[in-house]
């Protein structure tokens, strides 16, 4: 039996880390690139496998995805005509795996055009230059595709227990985080300074909650939660379990629990659909959605 939960400080795996994530970046961006919009984008991220994660089918001309194997850490590109091509990922660069797959992309026909520099990380070097990001340790990289499965587990659960417009669960390329988001179904009205992804994503109001590895800015796992627009007074409100806060993040709040900290209690599992309840309705309240309204049978 996989343990719930189990260890994944970001110490021990922050070079794969970045290394992956960029790999992920670049299909991510041939998504963008392959797959028909959807409304706030949720067309764009990646969803879960029972190996790894997914493209899912995309494509005009020939209709293929891009699965990330973590279990025999491979990508393997499959096409709808029944053609395959995969490669291993340990030891590659991320020049490596960009020139790789682009290549295995031509060779199944399939004309691929991304942004060739990472979104929002810690370097600029363009992908096909990248000889700097060339860490891949197997068993972190499993292990972080075990707590994305456990924890996107645990995302469907606390979906499931309200009957708002709701996001499917989602692992974002560029965050590289995994979320679930919940709408009230009132416009944001946005100015005309606001860029096109941000106005797109949050064209609603919403209340999301999610899990991240950590980052330069909180260098540890955590479960977190944020109300946007964030309405007066929001951090005033209690959340659980005790060990949970309110952060600053861009300008606005989180509702925060550490990963070790939701570990370290009787029920891990109930206790992050606790406090991610407590987020929910702490942000519910201030914004004035209708809770009662929104609850489903499956709410506890």
């Amino acid at each position: 039996m996989t343990e719930l939960f189990p260890p994944i400080p970001l110490s021990a795996w922050a070079d794969s880390k970045e290394t992956v994530h960029r790999f992920a970046q670049i299909v991510g961006k041939i998504r963008l690139d392959q797959a028909p919009p959807r409304n706030h984008w949720w067309h764009v991220p990646f969803h879960l496998t029972g190996r790894g994660i997914t493209s899912r089918p995309m494509g005009r001309e020939v209709m293929f995805a891009i699965d990330f194997d973590f279990v025999d850490h491979r990508l393997v590109i499959n096409t709808l005509a029944g053609r395959t091509v995969s490669f291993t990922l340990p030891g590659l660069s991320v020049a490596a795996f960009h020139e790789r797959l682009f290549t295995a992309l031509g060779h199944l026909g399939i004309q691929a055009h991304i942004e060739g520099k990472p979104y929002d990380l810690t370097d600029n070097i363009p992908f096909a230059e990248d000889a700097t990001h060339t860490a891949y340790d197997p068993y972190w990289v499993n292990r972080y595709w075990q707590v994305l499965s456990q924890v996107g587990l645990v995302l469907e659960d606390h979906a499931a227990r309200c009957n708002a417009k709701t996001s499917p669960v989602h692992h974002f390329w560029h965050t590289f985080d995994i979320a679930v988001t919940r709408f009230s179904g009132r416009r944001v009205p946005q100015p005309d300074t606001v860029d096109p992804v941000t106005r797109e994503a949050y064209s609603h109001e919403v209340i999301s909650a999610g899990f991240w590895f950590g980052d330069q800015n909180i260098p540890e796992p955590a479960f977190y939660s944020y109300t946007a627009p964030e309405p007066d007074d929001l951090t005033e409100e209690p959340l659980r379990p005790a060990q949970a806060r309110w952060v600053e993040s861009r300008g606005a709040h989180l509702a925060l629990l550490t990963y070790d900290d939701a570990r370290a209690t009787a029920d891990p599992r109930a206790t992050v659909l606790d406090f991610f309840e407590s987020a929910y309705q702490a942000g519910a309240r201030r914004a004035g959605w209708d809770t009662s309204e929104l609850r489903t049978q499956y709410a506890s």
